[in-house]
């Protein structure tokens, strides 16, 4: 059975939370950490590298300890440590620091006084009372407790579209392997690059459906059979995914394909037009009485009712019906348009690779520029730089750059934004920086109008660049703080400043609707990965998913033109 990077990633986070409920040491928790993080963004499999012989301790993050572990799982399915831990304290318990409000030391002190080990022991000593009776347990945290399991509870029926990337991709090439197999594609949510998605649906064309179906639901990753049918099947897979499959007739693919990927609302709009034509479109064709006037092809349905090929990624029914009408559909960004990374993190801060590494890794994608960002030395973020050590790295990446041939390394820093909206570094080594990426990494809790005021301060600072995940929001782990971001954009564009769409798999946000909003303002957007290593430079498609979500096109985003350019973007008025 293949075991995917996300599923040793999250038992190496399992462990993480029991040991952090544990009180460990919180260098050998950070070790795990990094080390689900890593595994999580590598761009293959690790089992696939165990099987062609790499060293895993070549990896950025992996020592010997955490590489045995790892082969260990990949040939059992279990990691021995974890059991073991599990005997010390319920596995369970890491379910709750999901909670918004929970961390580990109230984790821990709700088992050991209330005998709380999952969701439903919580929910019941919040109905009784009981939660609030514990020392440091008030009627706010009781509050957001509640909140944040209503939160855990929606979102635990999604997964995060950079998971569900390795499963799609694992079942495309079992497929392939069959010459009966003539097309075969994931749609649904995930054909539509939502950033979470729900059940995977898979269509092939084929005229050997028997053989299809009992291929699939051979797999090795079904744990159970759902339904199995003539041309369709649903299986839950060990992940605990279920996977939806249909073949269909050669010349009924492209309706079918058009069809099973949605959105619903987008479906249902064209399935009126084609009524207002006398027309039928189902997922075996667009039909006209009994006769097939299309059906192989998604352009050929759409051209039938009129209207320019949609990309999956704009089918929401946000008004690009009336745009393909008119033929005016936005040519959106693609991932060959990105000519360089603002936002990367090295071994100076809190990275896994060094400036020479990363520079090597950004040429490899045939970049023209990165930006180094390390995190500024405040209250809030220890592992920065304090203002010394970031002018011996501005020193180091000046000779660098003179040895450097049509690369250039970008002087930058990913500066704090304080409670009180001011930047974590002196006016005097700001001007000495070529863009600063500006976050919010304290104080979520404040009320929508003071976060809000506090980044319009900062925004006021003539060196201030790009605001950094604006929401502060972690995908299926943590809501957006209040901010009223249609004041921030209105100040972005009279201040010239630049939102960023941080690609990390986690946050890819801004999402699509902040996204179009900003385009409809012309307020530029730069799409970053947020890298910690080399290997997450390739989460930039990510960022480019969202984008094309949100109508992106290359002129709308800063890094994609040339360094010159980018440079008059950056330069405030």
């Amino acid at each position: 059975m293949t075991i995917h990077n996300i599923e040793i990633a999250a038992k190496f986070n399992q462990i993480a939370d029991l040991l952090e409920i544990q009180g460990e040491n919180p260098f050998r928790i950070r070790a795990y950490r990094n080390a689900a993080r890593e595994l999580e963004s590598l761009p293959q499999e690790i089992t696939d590298m165990i099987q062609q012989g790499v060293d895993l301790t070549t990896l950025p993050t992996i020592g010997d300890d955490l590489a045995k572990k790892i082969e260990v799982m990949v040939k059992t399915g279990e990691i021995p440590y974890l059991k073991k831990l599990e005997t010390q304290v319920p596995l369970v318990l890491s379910e709750l620091l999901k909670v918004e409000g929970l961390g580990p030391k109230r984790v821990k002190t709700l088992f050991q006084k209330l005998n709380v080990q999952n969701a439903d022991d919580l929910r019941k000593v919040i109905e009784s009372g009981k939660l609030r009776t514990i020392k440091g347990f008030g009627e706010k945290l009781e509050q957001k407790i509640s909140a944040g399991m209503l939160h855990v509870q929606e979102y635990s029926k999604r997964t995060r579209l950079s998971d569900a990337f390795p499963i799609v991709e694992s079942f495309i090439k079992y497929f392939k392997k069959l010459k009966e197999v003539k097309q075969v594609e994931c749609a649904g949510s995930f054909r539509r690059r939502r950033e979470t998605v729900g059940d995977l649906d898979i269509l092939i064309s084929s005229n050997q459906a028997e053989k299809i179906i009992t291929h699939f639901v051979n797999y090795e990753e079904v744990d159970e059979i759902l339904s199995q049918g003539d041309t369709r099947s649903s299986v839950r897979l060990h992940s605990g995914i279920q996977v939806d499959l249909r073949v269909v007739d050669e010349a009924s693919y492209g309706a079918a394909l058009l069809y099973f990927t949605g959105s619903k609302a987008h479906n249902i709009a064209i399935r009126k037009m084609a009524v207002k034509m006398r027309l039928k479109i189902n997922e075996y064709g667009i039909y006209r009485g009994e006769e097939q006037l299309a059906g192989k092809t998604e352009k050929d349905v759409y051209k039938q009712i009129g209207l320019a090929y949609i990309e999956p990624e704009m089918r929401e029914d946000r008004g690009e019906i009336v745009l393909a009408q008119k033929n005016e559909l936005p040519k959106l960004i693609t991932l060959n348009d990105i000519k360089g990374d603002l936002h990367c993190h090295t071994t100076a801060s809190d990275g896994d690779a060094s400036i020479e590494q990363m520079v090597e890794k950004a040429q490899a994608l045939n970049y023209e520029y990165i930006a180094l960002t390390e995190h500024s030395k405040s209250l809030t973020i220890a592992h920065g730089l304090d203002e010394k050590r970031l002018l011996q790295q501005l020193e180091l990446i000046d000779k660098l750059n003179a040895k450097l041939k049509k690369f250039v390394i970008l002087k930058s820093m990913e500066v704090d934004i304080l409670e009180d909206g001011t930047l974590d570094l002196s006016e005097d080594v700001l001007k000495q920086l070529d863009l600063t990426v500006c976050a919010v990494h304290s104080k979520f809790n404040l009320s929508e109008r003071k976060q809000t005021e506090r980044i319009l301060r900062a925004m006021d600072n003539p060196y201030f660049n790009i605001f950094a995940h604006p929401t502060g929001r972690l995908i299926n782990k943590r809501q957006p703080y209040a901010i009223d971001l249609d004041k921030i954009m209105q100040a972005a564009k009279e201040r010239g400043c630049v939102l960023e769409l941080n690609a990390q798999p986690e946050r890819m946000e801004l999402d699509d609707v902040h996204c179009l909003q900003a385009k409809n303002r012309g307020v530029k957007i730069v799409i970053s990965t947020d890298s910690h290593s080399t290997s997450q430079l390739d989460n930039m498609k990510f960022g480019v998913f969202q984008a094309r979500r949100g109508w992106l096109e290359a002129k709308d985003v800063i890094n994609t033109h040339s360094l010159k350019e980018l440079q008059r973007l950056l330069k405030r008025d």
